[in-house]
């Protein structure tokens, strides 16, 4: 049976019908009549496994829960037997988790009858206890193979589900790039002293045993099946715990359904053994759903995934109702009044993406954690002016989402910004500027949640030259060695003096806490703490400054050319 890549949406008697196409001549599902999702088909024996990752809350995006649930529903009533899972990064990113500190979107996943999540970077950004707390308000399981407290196991590294009498074991992994990609000081005692972590040693041998430990575990405890839930991504900044890097120094893997790099590829790639292991990614925002289909016969048959690339969700287009939607509607109510308040207007969109650039699914490639953007010198911009000091950095990681052209809202600016960091101001040597801006380039020109966006002062990365950051085995920068990718960093009209103090605003997750594993500027004297939360610096920029009008200024989605590149990549 082949399913298409490409969703087909039919809207019948008020449910959402998926067009399904056959390779076989017998298919079930391209030949079951259109019927009421009350009636359930007789099961077929095939099961398909539904996977949804980096959502950040955006729960009425794309498909939407919503959707996601009519489609679990049709399934069904074809006679399917569905499993719904979760790669992590669902509790964080929008006002609806920001608010409640995730256990809105948690409520939801309790309503949507997920059978199995792990927890990606980002469900640690409301501390690790109130992810603790989450685990427990969950009604299904959160599974991590590798995240530990005092060197012992917090979580299940995997559970077995049995689906029309397979057993199909999930094993949870998470990048150990959460201790950085996160708040360091989360996993941290009253003393600073690391007491979680997610084996992240350099070398990457701890997470290879641990995934190949928990696989051989569930083998033997009688899996037909293993499929790995990983958090781990592509990016460069991810070595050497990528998915790749996984799949290379493991073996008994069936599938990988990958998350945390907000990707769509579809990988067929080598085990340690030779053996084909796909690894399947779905990208964020419910702009896709994964789906992976297992026969009694055949085995694994397909895992892909399906796009909806349309502007306006699927909920909204093909006007679904259903009872996810009046959960998410309850869930919202009580946050609208504060949410829709218009704070001003903009006459240009702000943006995260590059406007041009697409990826092979059609979604637009994110700019804004590798160059310049108009919205990362808006945001800098806000924190500048609202602090007075010399400089102001934002990294790249901390800007969630665009803002449209029109109106703008308290909601919107919390989107933007949904962690509530705190800005603060520092006193600093340009040397220290310095060597903040190279840790945040090391990656370039691949994506770095660290990458700093600058406003009060401009500088160039040389792409030819490598990085010489030095990484501790926390994934702090403990040094930066040979040449410098950053250059001619200028304040101003002249050059930035690394023998020179200067004020330095930004927010603590950057400047006191670590964030992204930032090191420069440890020691350093804190001037001001807890100014603002950073979303209300964007609100007091917008409604003091401009006048409630974003202009003109800011029309250039690559920005002001306050970051230049120079040089070609090898």
């Amino acid at each position: 049976m082949k399913l298409t890549k490409q969703i087909t949406a039919l809207l019948l008697a008020g449910a959402l019908l998926i067009g399904l196409a056959a390779c076989a001549k017998n298919d079930p599902a391209k030949d079951a009549p259109a019927q009421s999702q009350s009636l359930q088909a007789e099961k077929n024996g095939e099961v398909v496994i539904l996977f949804t990752s980096d959502v950040h809350c955006g729960v009425e995006r794309g498909f939407g829960y919503a959707g996601l649930k009519q489609i679990r529903d049709t399934l069904e009533a074809q006679g399917y037997t569905t499993l719904l899972v979760d790669d992590g990064d669902a509790i964080q990113g929008e006002s609806l988790g920001t608010l409640t500190k995730g256990e809105a979107i948690i409520d939801l996943m309790n309503a949507m009858g997920y059978d199995v999540a792990i927890p990606g970077n980002h469900e640690f950004d409301y501390g690790a206890a109130q992810f603790l707390q989450l685990v427990e308000k969950a009604e299904y399981p959160y599974i991590s193979c590798n995240l530990t407290k005092d060197g012992a196991p917090v979580l299940e590294p995997y559970v077995i589900k049995e689906a029309a009498g397979i057993k199909i074991a999930f094993v949870g992994v998470t990048t150990p790039e959460t201790i950085t990609s996160s708040t360091p000081t989360h996993f941290q005692d009253e003393n600073g002293e690391f007491v979680y972590g997610f084996m992240q040693d350099k070398t990457g041998e701890a997470v290879y045993d641990a995934v190949q430990t928990a696989v051989d575990d569930a083998r033997a405890e009688g899996a037909d099946y293993v499929y790995v839930l990983g958090h781990l991504g592509s990016e460069a900044s991810a070595q050497p715990w990528t998915y790749a890097d996984v799949i290379a120094n493991t073996n008994g893997i069936d599938v990988l359904l990958d998350g945390h790099s907000h990707d769509t590829d579809q990988v067929v790639m080598k085990n340690k053994d030779g053996k084909n292991v796909v690894r399947s990614a779905c990208g964020t925002k419910l702009s896709c759903i994964g789906y992976s289909i297992i026969s009694p016969e055949e085995g694994i048959t397909e895992t892909n995934i399906w796009t909806w690339t349309n502007d306006i969700s699927a909920v909204e287009l093909l006007g679904i109702r259903n009872e996810i939607c009046e959960k998410i509607d309850a869930a919202t109510a009580a946050l609208d009044q504060q949410l829709n308040q218009v704070i001003g207007q903009s006459s240009v969109e702000l943006t995260i993406y590059d406007p041009q650039e697409k990826d092979s699914s059609g979604n637009p490639i994110r700019m804004v954690r590798r160059a310049e953007t108009n919205l990362g010198d808006f945001c800098a911009d806000a924190v500048l002016v609202q602090t007075g000091a010399d400089i102001a950095v934002v990294n790249g990681g901390g800007i969630r989402t665009n803002i449209s052209k029109g109106e703008i809202t308290y909601g919107d600016i919390i989107d933007v910004f949904p962690f509530g960091n705190q800005v603060c101001i520092l006193e600093v040597t340009g040397q220290q500027i310095l060597d903040a801006l190279e840790w945040g380039a090391r990656d370039i020109p691949d994506e770095s949640g660290g990458f700093l966006h600058v406003a009060g002062m401009s500088y160039e990365i040389d792409i030819s030259v490598p990085s010489g950051c030095l990484v501790d085995e926390d994934g702090m920068c403990s040094g930066i060695e040979g040449e410098r990718k950053v250059k001619n960093a200028k304040v101003g009209d002249d050059p930035l003096d690394p023998e020179k103090t200067y004020t330095l605003a930004g927010t603590d997750y950057v400047l006191l806490l670590n964030g992204g594993g930032q090191t420069a500027f440890d020691g350093a004297k804190v001037l001001q703490k807890d100014i603002m939360i950073d979303n209300q610096a964007l609100i007091d920029y917008v409604q003091k400054t401009l006048n409630g009008q974003i202009g003109s200024a800011y029309a250039d989605p690559y920005g002001q050319g306050r970051i230049r590149f120079t040089g070609q990549a090898e």
